[in-house]
Parts: structure tokens; C-alpha cells; sequence
């Protein structure tokens, strides 16, 4: 079988020949790249010469590149356009994966060469990049079981194994949910408040499965327009109940034992290696380092935001009983502050739409991203797609010399899983003297276009945007020697600074200006709604931070101590959220079992780093503030320091060459109003 992902891909930018991978090739192709890995690992290992940092750390660096690719190709499919046989691939390849990375790790030979070379790294004169790589490998190799006995490391291998299964088992089971259920509404009555161009596409989808009505999902461009404005409580709460039940439903797809198996067996993993939990595991590589830190970085949020959130949650409870609500349920939640922001501001999000189209706001984001750090984005034509509705753009600097080559993955469909995430298709890296650039990817599940408007965004998908892409400028703007160091390759709690920083152009009015005008007259976002957006960015904010705050505790929970004794799910998780719930429990709804952040995503012990993170981008857009939001000289710094460097620096060292300082946290509490 003539296989593409085992070839040099002789397409232009060497992009991804998608229309030639069939998912036949990906098996073979895993099995030929892993067997070609260990052949490259043999070499460095049965090498007779003196272990050096070229013939060891150099070589193992650039030893898996078709590897690499290949995973990049298959897993961002199977995350955005997944089919049953994919599925049934990836439950297939994931545990050769988790037995070649053992294979690597627990290779005693090899690992004192890298052992030999970490000893003598004082004497070796390497650059910050040689050494921070050098460390890397050999802390990764101890933190994975080098130091472990023949027998430990076999119980490593199987804890692994059934590990990466479990992963992909609840990621599997939160996709059949979701595409599993379906809200359909036959009496037009029934839709009262929910917007136009919703309930267009709820009734084009009815169309396309031949059912009579309005069709409306739990992809977020379909489940957000009803809880936000359905006047039919009933309705609200039937999809937001069965939102809220995904993996907690007495079917084949319940999670509750497969969440039980995920933290058991990451705590046991972690006690092998010697730690005494999975979160003092994770957090050694984290800015927080200990879970000590994090419970109290938390507790103090919790502290400063409780007296606004209860103050908040009192507003909303009166604003909804004088609709007759005597008790105000989570399903009322988005409905009710919709209807208090429509009062307060006389601005709502329908209002807000027709100004932000879909194209006006990519043009948007680029032209800002042009104005800060001189990048030129040209869609192309000439590269393949996996998907009628991606687009691909060549990415330039004003020497029209080559930065990336960027997708954009917009609209949901029956293959692609919720939210919104930036990836790769391939790192950058700098091997033999060639510059090789990133190919980046952002891929969403926006409000798709309808037959009598094109694509509009929310304001929240509008911040969205600038989230993903402000991850993507971490990647394109890469520019470090060594793949694994590359991009977003940072620590966990630092990654989110680039994304979370850009979000907050989406509130100043001279960025609006450059993209948010009405899709039919082409006039401007009027002065008066630009002032109320920005007012609009603390609005409820006291109850936002103590809904991001409850996640990070659960999490820490989860996987801050032995979890052996835990047997109901839905108890322990109750217990974990009580000192920051607010609304009465929905007795068929659990969170823990759709929470894909923690559970299947990179986030275990660490989802607390999105506050982190809101800290630092807080802190460092107070900079840009200072000195103008398009100084040349604060972004250029921001470029230097933070985006192009990766994880060659340790982030607290690359922030504070930003910066010049150390954060605090104030900026971020002025900025949600939760102190004066």
C-alpha cells in the first residue's frame, strides 16, 4: 500500500495531503513510524562512542519528527472530524503509543547516557535552550519511571496502557451524548425569544433529518440561544438538564465508573513515582509548584469574589421574582442575566451580532495582529482541507518572508467535539540550519451562517475568537531550536497567557473599530454600545469567578488525594463544590462525568491555570494600557519575550523581562470590579 503519511509531503508549505489520507493508512502508518522511532533510539543507545549532547539529546530531539506528524494528523481528526472507525483507530493506536513512550522511558540504557550528560552539564558550556532542553529530557525520564525497579515499571506500563483507554473511553462517551440528543419543537409558540437566525438553523436541521419542526442540539451554537432566551422556562430546563446529565445517564455511555478508573489510576501512578498525589505529580512542572499554592491562590479568589458573587446572585434572584420566579435554577441563570444586562445596559447580544460577522471579525484579528507584530495573513487555495469549510491562510512577515501556514475550523458538525481549541498540524524547529515554520490551527463551534445571514458571532464567540487565536500567535510566532520547546510547549500555567491576554482588545474601542460594523450597512458599532461593552466585561463577574473557581476546586480535588475510598461520583463532587454553589443541586446532573478538561484534556490538576492566567494577562494588558494598546515597543517586547520563546525560559523569568516585574493579582480584581 502506497501510504502519504510515510512520505516527505511534496505539497506546498509541505502542508497535510488530507485529500490523499484515507483512514486505512493510519494503522500501518503508526506501526512504521513507532518501529522507525525505536530503530532511531537503538542507534542512540548501541552507539559504542562517549555519550555526547549531540549524539544523545540532539539526536533524540529529531529522532520521532514522522512520529509526531503523523499523531498531529490523526488525533486533531479525531477531535474535529471523527467517524466510528477513527474512533475505533484511536482505541487502537492510543495504547502503542503509551507502550513506545514507555519503551522510551523506562530504557535503562538510555537513560544513563542522559543521566551521564545531565551530570556534567556545568561543564558542558550549553546554551539556555541546550540546558533547559537537556533538564526537560532528564526530569521527564525520572518523572516517568527511569528510576523505577523491573517490576514497578511493568505495573507502569499497565497503569499507562489502561489509562490512555480510559481517556478515550470518556471522551468517546461525552460525543455520543452529545450528538445523541436532540430538542424538538413543534409548536412555533414555543420558540418566543429565541433569535432569529437560531431558530433558522434549528429548522433547516429538522430539514436535513426529515423531522417536522425546529431541531435544536447541545452543540453550543444551538444549546446557548436557548437557555439565554427561551421565555419557555420548561423548555430551558429540559436542555439544560440534559446538558448537564451527559455521562450520568443509566446507558452504555455513564462515565461515573470511567472517571472512578481515571483518578485511580493517575494516583496510583503518581504513588509509584513517588509522589503523594496526582496534582503534586503534575504541579512540580507547573509557575504554582505545589497544591498547597494553588488551594491558597484559589481560597484568596474565593475570599475576595464570594461577597460580590452573593451580592450578584441577590440581584439576579429579585430580578427574576418579579417574573414570578420564587426560586431562581441554573437553567434561569443565563435567561435572567441576559434580561438584567438588557435593563441595565439596553445592550444585548442579538443587539451586538450584526455587528460582528463572522469574516469582519477574522479581518479583524488580523489586521490587529498586523499592527502589533507585523504579520500579513493571504488565504491560499492551493492546500489541502479536511473539511469543505476550513480555510488556510499563508502567513508572512513584512519581508514577505514565511512565519506559518494557518487553518481556521469554524462551525460545528456531527464530527467535531464541543468548544474551541488551537492546535498543530506540525511544530516549528530549527534543524541543520533550516528554520522549519509552524502549520496552526484554531478550530471553534460558532453560529454557523444561514440561508438569509451569513455567520454572526455573540460577543462571547467574539472573545472566543481572540482566545484561540491569541493561542495560535504562540505557535506561529515560535522561533526556538528544538521541537519539543516550541510554541505553546510552556508550562501548563503559562500557556494561557497569550490566549486571555488578547481577549482584552476585543473591549477596547480602538480595535472595535477596526472590524465591528454591521453586516448590511457597513456602519460602525456605535460609540454608545463600545462604552457599554466595556462596563459589560465586570457585569456578573462576581459569579463567573466563583463558577471558574468551583471547577479548579473540583479538580483539585479530584486529584489532591487518594481518591480509593470514593464510591459515588456525584457525592464527592457535591462536597467538593460547597463552598461555591449557589444553586440547588439538579438531582440528574453531575459535572465531573462531561468534564473533558480534566478528564480527557491536558487540564488534570490544572484547571485552576485559567485564573492563573487571568492574573498575568490582567497584569500584563494593564502594561499595554499604559503604554497604548498598539505600542509598537510593549508588543515587540511581548513578541521577544513571551511569544516567540517558548518553553526555552522558565515563564516566571520570561514574564518578568516582559514586564519588568512580578504580577500581582490587583489588576485583575479592579478590572472585574471585585475590589475599588
Amino acid at each position: 500500500m502506497n501510504n502519504p503519511l510515510l512520505h516527505s509531503f511534496d505539497t506546498p508549505f509541505t502542508a497535510a495531503p488530507f485529500s490523499k489520507i484515507k483512514n486505512e493508512h493510519f494503522k500501518p502508518a503508526f506501526e512504521e513510524a513507532i518501529a522507525l522511532s525505536k530503530t532511531a533510539i537503538d542507534s542512540i543507545v548501541s552507539n559504542p562512542e562517549i555519550p555526547t549532547y549531540e549524539n544523545v539529546i540532539d539526536a533524540m530531539e529529531f529522532s520521532g519528527d514522522t512520529l509526531d506528524r503523523i499523531s498531529s494528523i490523526f488525533f486533531n481528526l479525531n477531535a474535529a472530524e471523527t467517524t466510528d472507525e477513527l474512533q475505533k483507530i484511536a482505541q487502537e493506536v492510543s495504547p502503542m503509543l503509551s507502550e513506545f513512550s514507555n519503551d522510551v522511558r523506562l530504557n535503562l540504557e538510555l537513560f544513563n547516557k542522559i543521566k551521564t550528560i545531565y551530570l556534567q552539564k556545568e561543564q558542558l558550556n550549553l546554551t539556555g535552550e541546550q540546558l533547559m532542553v537537556l533538564e526537560k529530557i532528564y526530569i521527564g525520564f525520572t518523572r516517568n519511571g527511569a528510576n523505577l525497579d523491573k517490576d514497578q515499571k511493568k505495573k507502569l506500563r499497565k497503569i499507562d496502557t489502561a489509562l490512555s483507554k480510559a481517556s478515550l473511553k470518556f471522551g468517546e462517551n461525552v460525543l455520543a451524548e452529545t450528538n445523541a440528543y436532540q430538542l424538538i419543537i413543534t409548536e412555533e409558540e414555543k420558540l418566543a425569544g429565541i433569535p432569529p437566525t437560531a431558530i433558522e438553523t434549528a429548522k433547516a436541521l429538522a430539514k436535513e433529518k426529515e423531522i417536522t419542526g425546529w431541531v435544536f442540539t447541545l452543540d453550543y451554537p444551538s444549546y446557548i440561544p436557548v437557555v439565554t432566551y427561551a421565555k419557555n422556562r420548561a423548555l430551558r430546563k429540559e436542555i439544560a438538564i440534559a446538558s448537564g446529565k451527559k455521562g450520568f445517564q443509566k446507558n452504555e455511555f455513564n462515565n461515573e465508573e470511567v472517571v472512578l478508573e481515571i483518578v485511580n489510576l493517575r494516583h496510583k501512578r503518581a504513588r509509584l513515582l513517588g509522589y503523594n498525589s496526582h496534582a503534586h505529580f503534575v504541579l512540580e512542572e507547573r509557575m504554582s509548584e505545589t497544591p498547597e499554592n494553588v488551594h491558597a491562590f484559589l481560597n484568596d479568589l474565593l475570599e475576595k469574589a464570594t461577597p460580590t458573587a452573593l451580592k450578584q446572585f441577590k440581584e439576579l434572584q429579585d430580578f427574576a421574582r418579579k417574573d414570578g420566579i420564587e426560586t431562581l435554577e441554573k437553567w434561569d441563570s443565563a435567561y435572567y442575566s441576559e434580561k438584567l444586562k438588557k435593563e441595565l445596559f439596553n445592550l444585548d447580544d442579538e443587539m451586538l451580532k450584526p455587528y460582528f460577522k463572522l469574516d469582519n471579525v477574522v479581518a479583524g484579528v488580523f489586521e490587529i495582529a498586523h499592527k502589533l507584530y507585523d504579520l500579513n495573513f493571504e488565504e491560499i487555495f492551493n492546500v489541502d482541507i479536511y473539511h469543505p469549510t476550513v480555510k488556510t491562510y499563508r502567513v508572512t512577515d513584512t519581508n514577505n518572508k514565511e512565519i506559518a501556514l494557518f487553518y481556521t475550523d469554524f462551525f460545528p458538525r456531527k464530527g467535531k467535539r464541543n468548544g474551541a481549541w488551537m492546535t498543530s498540524f506540525k511544530n516549528q524547529y530549527i534543524h541543520k540550519g533550516v528554520n522549519s515554520r509552524p502549520h496552526v490551527s484554531i478550530v471553534c463551534n460558532f453560529s454557523p451562517p444561514t440561508e438569509s445571514t451569513p455567520a454572526l458571532l455573540t460577543f462571547n464567540e467574539v472573545t472566543t475568537l481572540f482566545h484561540e487565536f491569541g493561542h495560535a500567535l504562540h505557535g506561529m510566532l515560535a522561533n526556538t531550536t528544538y521541537p519539543s520547546l516550541s510554541g505553546t510547549s510552556v508550562q501548563w500555567d503559562f500557556v494561557e497567557l497569550p490566549s486571555q491576554v488578547l481577549e482584552n482588545w476585543c473591549f477596547e474601542k480602538e480595535a472595535l473599530t477596526l472590524f465591528a460594523n454591521h453586516y448590511k450597512d457597513h456602519s460602525p458599532l456605535p460609540m454608545e454600545y463600545i462604552d457599554k461593552i466595556k462596563e459589560l466585561g465586570s457585569f456578573m463577574e462576581g459569579l463567573q469567578t466563583l463558577r471558574q473557581l468551583s471547577f479548579g476546586m473540583l479538580d483539585m480535588e479530584w486529584h489532591g488525594k487518594d481518591p480509593a475510598a470514593i464510591k459515588d461520583v456525584k457525592s464527592f463532587e457535591l462536597e467538593a463544590f460547597k463552598n461555591t454553589q449557589l444553586f440547588s443541586d439538579t438531582a440528574e446532573n453531575c459535572m465531573s462525568t462531561a468534564f473533558s478538561h480534566i478528564f480527557q484534556g491536558g487540564y488534570s490538576a490544572g484547571y485552576y491555570s485559567y485564573k492563573w492566567a487571568e492574573v498575568l494577562d490582567a497584569d500584563a494588558f494593564a502594561f499595554f494600557k499604559e503604554t497604548g494598546i498598539f505600542n509598537k515597543e510593549t508588543a515587540t517586547l511581548f513578541k521577544n519575550n513571551v511569544l516567540s520563546k517558548g518553553g526555552t525560559i522558565k515563564p516566571m523569568d520570561l514574564y518578568t523581562a516582559f514586564r519588568g516585574k512580578k504580577p500581582n493579582n490587583k489588576a485583575l480584581l479592579k478590572r472585574a470590579r471585585l475590589i475599588s
